[in-house]
């Protein structure tokens, strides 16, 4: 199923709004104060979708927003400062609430290929979780060794 970049952008301002409500509600930020972050990650995410549909290679967006959200927050980057404390204020637990419930509608609207995979989709999700974290674990250790934090 082809997705539309008006439905990209449809989700993403729904998915601002639930961060921005779940921002304040857990964190205790004004949503005037997250609406510059999530005006950043939503321009951010827009011009990786945009690359996406522009740029003929079989690259997905999530690449593309990588990058870019990289980019501009190098300190040689001229407003990097404005945006990393923009985005500083939005939470990631707020970020994953969205992020969760699509997850779930997509999961419940594949019920019977869910069904079909048995526990053999468990033991695939728990090597995967515990390979994410034991890697992610590696790297921070690393990089906080190399700076001499620990």
């Amino acid at each position: 199923m082809k997705v539309s970049f008006m439905d990209s952008v449809v989700v993403m301002i729904i998915s601002g709004v639930i961060i921005a409500i779940g921002n304040m509600v857990g964190y205790k930020v004004d949503i005037m104060a997250s609406v510059p972050g999530l005006v950043y990650l939503f321009l951010i995410i827009l011009a990786g979708v945009a690359m996406t549909k522009i740029i003929p290679w079989k690259v997905p967006s999530i690449a593309y927003i990588t990058l870019i959200g990289i980019l501009v927050t190098i300190p040689a980057f001229p407003y990097s400062k404005m945006i990393v404390d923009a985005t500083g204020k939005i939470n990631l637990l707020a970020t994953a609430t969205p992020v969760l419930a699509y997850a779930g509608i997509a999961l419940g609207k594949d019920m019977e290929t869910l069904k079909k995979m048995g526990w053999k989709i468990v033991v695939v999700s728990i090597f995967v979780f515990m390979g994410t974290f034991i890697g992610s674990a590696v790297i921070a250790h690393l990089i906080l060794k190399m700076q001499g934090i620990i």
